[in-house]
């Protein structure tokens, strides 16, 4: 879903999925994840860790924009060249969360697609298990019980 034009953000339509952002909110809906190859940096996030492409863009030479979000996430990541703002080394972001019911489950889940995790670890309560994309950005697994 590559496009090769860009609209203005009054021709965008609402989207009634989408909630309204209340006054005085900071709501964290982006994270930029520094990457050396977006096509198997968007395989490893959309095959491997079953986050759903919402954009991939190229809206002027030289840029392109790949967004994904993980299921049931309200904040999604993007992949991005061309944009200096964005420009930071690959692989240097750490510990991103993705909270899960039942991190054993996710685990094994991640494990059939390929993904190399660690073992569950048990640390004061609250359980881990931790991973790398392919250019060494880290995330983990998070399980409370209490939630």
């Amino acid at each position: 879903m590559t496009d090769t034009t860009s609209s203005p953000a009054s021709e965008i339509p609402n989207d009634p999925g989408n909630p309204p952002v209340p006054p005085g909110a900071l709501l964290l809906e982006l994270v930029p994840v520094p990457v050396t190859d977006i096509e198997r940096a968007k395989a490893f996030y959309q095959d491997q860790l079953g986050f759903r492409l919402d954009v991939d863009v190229n809206p002027k030479p030289g840029v392109r924009i790949v967004q994904l979000t993980p299921p049931g996430s309200a904040c999604s990541i993007t992949l991005a060249e061309g944009l200096p703002t964005l420009d930071m080394p690959a692989g240097t972001l750490r510990g991103l969360h993705l909270v899960v019911a039942d991190i054993e489950a996710s685990r094994a889940r991640l494990v059939e697609r390929g993904v190399d995790i660690s073992e569950v670890e048990d640390l004061g309560g609250v359980f881990y298990a931790f991973f790398a994309d392919p250019d060494g950005n880290t995330w983990c697994l998070q399980h409370m019980p209490w939630r």
